[in-house]
């Protein structure tokens, strides 16, 4: 800390633990607790139990997991591919068009998700282009909302990336595409590991434009936590939530191991 008194340090702390508790960890645990819950016992929930799980184990929540894992993926390994391949030919323009380029890739970011949903809706809703209905057009919407964040973090990747090392490749004889497949992206990997993780918990999170557009045959889970709630049955929501929050930790766990051995090679 760039605090150095002992005082000064006690009283961050405080602020830390007062600010902290309320607005971040006591809501968490709350959902916690509520997902082993029952009923209500004043402000706490109470009744110990483990059915909700049991209900996600064999019930059409598990269904709903999957199909939020495979829309994350997807969605991320789309986003990240764009975005590289986009930050990389930025590079190469000039500094009137790649503000250009930032611009467009911020546009869905800048507007309200739901937009974004209405709009590819409206979009892909007649022929040659037809996923209205499809499981496509939840990845496509994924895929449009998180790009700008893998964008984002690889341009500021190659803003910090040392042109010596490209620049010894090519003065060896190096093609650019050796360079690009054997230099520049192994000096990225950690950055694209980073980006990959954010887009994949943005994805897991994403309701607004989802609901939009979602098939009956292709609900995401923060979906099926929305209507859950929304007909009452808070205890089995605050239980979905819990397994969405697990499971999107759970990846980003292995996506931080994997960003950190990228760190040492």
């Amino acid at each position: 800390m760039l605090v150095h008194s002992k005082g000064a340090r006690r009283a961050v702390w405080t602020v830390f633990f007062v600010l902290f508790l309320p607005i971040f960890a006591l809501p968490l645990l709350v959902v916690v607790a509520a997902s082993f819950a029952s009923s209500w016992s004043g402000a706490l929930p109470s009744g110990p139990t483990t059915a909700h799980y049991q209900d996600i184990a064999r019930g059409d929540s598990l269904e709903a997991l999957v199909t939020s894992l495979v829309t994350a993926v997807a969605a991320s390994l789309l986003a990240l591919t764009a975005g590289t391949w986009a930050a990389l030919a930025a590079q190469r323009l000039g500094p009137r068009a790649r503000r250009v380029l930032d611009g467009l890739f911020v546009l869905p970011v800048a507007v309200p998700s739901v937009v974004v949903g209405l709009s590819l809706l409206v979009a892909f809703s007649r022929p040659p282009l037809l996923l209205n209905g499809t499981p496509q057009i939840v990845v496509v919407a994924h895929t449009v909302l998180v790009t700008a964040f893998a964008y984002q973090s690889v341009t500021a990747a190659l803003a910090r990336l040392d042109p010596a090392y490209e620049q010894s490749a090519a003065s060896l004889g190096a093609r650019p595409a050796y360079v690009l497949w054997r230099v520049k992206l192994p000096l990225l990997l950690p950055s694209l590991t980073a980006a990959a993780g954010l887009c994949f918990a943005l994805s897991m999170g994403e309701l607004s434009a989802t609901m939009m557009i979602y098939p009956p045959d292709w609900t995401p889970l923060p979906v099926r936590i929305f209507a859950t709630t929304d007909r009452g049955a808070l205890f089995a929501g605050a239980a979905l939530a819990v397994t969405l929050l697990a499971a999107t930790l759970l990846v980003l766990l292995a996506v931080s191991r994997i960003r950190t051995k990228a760190s040492y090679r």
